[in-house]
């Protein structure tokens, strides 16, 4: 049964959660399973919740909450409904506790750390499982109680047994059966009367709902005592989509203290959030089609069965690769609004030709920084570019100045005059291939590579300044030396 104030939604009606404690920033380790909560309630049709899991009232922090918050909505992670919280379910998760209480399924334990460090061992030392070994199970009633008011203790749940089993149901694994005598008693509440995630995760699953909860393979064991303990108190536990875990590039587990990105950090770097969804959604996932560059696409081809539930390792570079895939597809105006705050000064009408002219030749916004020359005639050229300048020589750029001149006093400057210019230099200084063309594009954009030089002399004729062209083949000049 469910709890009567909180109905469970209609069965026919999926619905997921994010649960994280808003203890940090939230990193790329719970981004994937935010994502695929989400993807999956999206793909049929359901609802996906936000709850924070605030209970640890000494860690948890409003900045935390406003951030997770702000990275979910800048990813596209939309939840349904106001967003929840833990500790409004304090009441809940006591009468749980005392439920089983009373039904002989939890028990004080006064055993000291150091008792129990010592149990571990002998149990090691004899070739068992080091589980607690049941010293304060079967307890009265009464002498807990006494013993209580004086001495401290947590809360187990009275899991272990010779006989019987749990059945976690998991879309992913399939019925995933667990022996209750492999099982441990495991803590519930703490001596300082704080829960452990076991039964606040699970009771809040129940009163809002959820229906399925895809998490990490290594919560798989916390699933079993969680069926068991929802199965106790009267609930349906979910269903379970169990995944591989994510692996940094070094094969650790990736997180928080493992070096994991923040979402805030990744946001500063300029990446779109595109690349990020990209990147969490296809791993593990091998048969997404590449052609799926959008959320909407993303979510049709997603199919929970194809999740892999073996290990994937991320990659940053996969990540950049797509941000420059989906950078290079966006419309002008959106890559105009990008790369402005590089360039703050220019024009709008300017700014935006501007990115219509680079906009297939950078792989992030700051890259613009390499084209400045099309923009400022006094914007530096690093080092690479300086000595292209020098090789090719003051000759070579007077030869050029002579030939783009005598060009322009004959014709205006047009698409069409790249290839007759270029032609005339060749002739005039016998050079060639690529001996010709880069010092004659670093000297007009400041990059060894770039756009077509046909559309960069035409850039610069119509939204350089006057004799543009001429006035950066001189100061090329100027450069080499000559």
């Amino acid at each position: 049964m469910t709890h009567p104030s909180h109905p469970t939604p209609h069965p026919s009606q999926i619905t997921t959660r994010f649960a994280p404690s808003p203890t940090g920033l939230l990193h790329l380790g719970n981004v994937r399973t935010a994502l695929l909560n989400w993807i999956y309630a999206k793909k049929h049709g359901g609802r996906f919740l936000l709850r924070f899991e605030d209970t640890d009232r000494d860690r948890s922090e409003q900045q935390y909450i406003d951030a997770i918050k702000d990275d979910l909505a800048w990813m596209g992670l939309a939840w349904d409904g106001d967003v929840l919280f833990q500790s409004e379910h304090a009441g809940n998760h006591s009468q749980a506790l005392k439920k089983l209480a009373d039904q002989g399924l939890a028990y004080r334990c006064f055993c000291s750390e150091t008792q129990l460090n010592l149990d571990r061992k002998l149990a090691t030392s004899r070739g068992l499982p080091p589980r607690y070994n049941g010293r304060c199970r079967d307890l009265n009633a009464a002498e807990s109680a006494r013993r209580a008011e004086s001495e401290p203790f947590v809360w187990r749940l009275k899991v272990h047994a010779d006989d019987g089993d749990v059945i976690v149901p998991d879309l992913l694994h399939g019925d995933t059966t667990f022996a209750l005598r492999d099982l441990d008693d495991p803590v519930v509440v703490r001596s300082d009367g704080s829960f452990t995630f076991l039964l606040p995760n699970a009771v809040d699953d129940a009163i809002d709902g959820i229906t399925h909860a895809v998490r990490g393979d290594d919560h798989l064991t916390n699933s079993a005592y969680q069926v068991w303990m929802l199965q106790k108190l009267g609930y349906a536990p979910p269903h379970y989509l169990h995944h591989g875990l994510l692996l940094g590039e070094n094969g650790a587990k990736l997180s928080k203290r493992s070096g994991s990105h923040s979402v805030a950090e990744l946001r500063d770097d300029g990446l779109l959030p595109g690349a990020l969804f990209q990147a969490m959604a296809r791993l593990g996932h091998p048969n997404m089609p590449d052609e799926a560059h959008s959320v909407a696409a993303l979510t049709e081809y997603f199919n929970a069965e194809h999740v892999s539930t073996s290990s994937v390792r991320w990659s940053d570079d996969e990540m950049w690769r797509w941000h420059t895939r989906l950078l290079h597809e966006l419309d002008v105006e959106t890559l105009a609004s990008m790369i402005q705050p590089y360039l703050p000064d220019v024009s709008a009408q300017r700014l935006t030709a501007f990115a219509s002219l680079i906009g297939r030749n950078i792989d992030r916004a700051a890259d613009v920084a390499h084209y400045q020359r099309l923009l400022d005639v006094h914007a530096p050229l690093d080092a690479d570019a300086l000595a292209v300048v020098r090789k090719a020589g003051g000759d070579f750029y007077q030869a050029a100045l002579t030939a783009w001149n005598d060009a322009t006093d004959v014709t205006d400057a047009n698409e069409s005059d790249w290839k007759g210019w270029a032609a005339t230099v060749k002739t005039a200084t016998g050079s060639k291939g690529r001996g010709l063309f880069m010092p004659l594009r670093v000297a007009l954009s400041g990059a060894q590579h770039g756009p077509e030089m046909s559309a960069v002399v035409a850039f610069l004729d119509e939204y350089g300044e006057k004799d543009a062209v001429a006035i950066r083949l001189s100061d090329a000049k100027r450069l080499a030396g000559s």
